[in-house]
């Protein structure tokens, strides 16, 4: 049996005026949820708070955090962060990357399945208090188009940023509302292209490639693939950087021997 396809809705200009209010001010295209579902959600929301229209909701929420989280909630949005596991990237940054400045040259760096680019940024940020960034090639690579949008836009949730330092936060981030914007110097360093990890060719000379959290997803025999696919497009003596449910038990059949952990070192 077909199935049963949703009657259409009528268009409601406050609704559609919310949607586009939304999306301008956070980067969360409502439009890309199922409408009638999505919309008696917020619609509940909405009348719960005690507001009378979407236009009057969408201004309390710009002013409210708590209710801009509450909205969030509702939504059930998976919110990615910055400085994930904060102790591997201090490993990254007073370890490996000394390790990798002793060559001297410039160093090409890649965050793979970057997703909405907290990874690469938090990368920028590492790199730019160590003075090095102008030096550095930065390319972040993800297959959905929509995650490197947002990664291009810049726009994050102030919980996205609970294990950045206060310090850094301040340097490389301005509040805009319920948001937080990413500095043009940190945007303009990364280069952001759309990629298949498990379709494309590789780039080759990678000092460091940074794959996290992502290789979970695959079955054995992809990330056999992958495992030696990165290898191949490391220069000998480049990092490898995975996530924390990701330790690789025989890096040696790839070329890798083990390092600090999580960091798998070309030989």
């Amino acid at each position: 049996m077909a199935e049963r396809e949703e009657p259409a809705l009528t268009p409601d200009p406050d609704y559609t005026g919310f949607i586009h209010n939304v999306k301008q001010s956070t980067g969360i295209d409502l439009a890309q949820y199922k409408e009638a579902q999505m919309k008696r959600r917020l619609t509940t929301l909405r009348m719960k708070n005690g507001y009378n229209s979407f236009s009057d909701f969408y201004a309390a929420m710009m002013k409210d955090k708590a209710l801009f989280y509450e909205f969030l909630d509702r939504m059930t949005i998976n919110v990615s962060e910055f400085w994930r596991n904060p102790n591997r990237w201090e490993v990254l940054r007073d370890v490996i990357l000394p390790d990798l400045q002793r060559s001297g040259r410039r160093l090409k760096l890649w965050s793979a399945a970057c997703s909405t680019g907290e990874e690469p940024y938090t990368l920028a940020m590492i790199l730019s208090d160590k003075n090095i960034l102008a030096q550095t090639g930065i390319l972040a690579t993800d297959i959905d188009d929509g995650a490197l949008a947002k990664a291009k836009q810049g726009l994050y949730l102030e919980r996205s940023l609970k294990d950045v330092p206060k310090d850094v936060a301040e340097r490389y981030f301005t509040p805009e509302g319920p948001v937080f914007k990413v500095s043009e110097g940190l945007k303009k360093s990364i280069d952001f292209r759309k990629q298949n990890l498990l379709l494309d060719k590789f780039d080759e000379g990678f000092d460091l490639i940074i794959c996290r959290n992502v290789m979970i997803y695959f079955t054995e025999e992809a990330k056999n693939k992958l495992y030696h696919k990165f290898s191949a497009s490391l220069r000998p003596g480049g990092y490898l950087f995975v996530g924390s449910t990701e330790q690789i038990f025989t890096p040696a059949q790839y070329g890798f021997e083990s390092t600090e952990t999580f960091f798998y070192r070309k030989k």
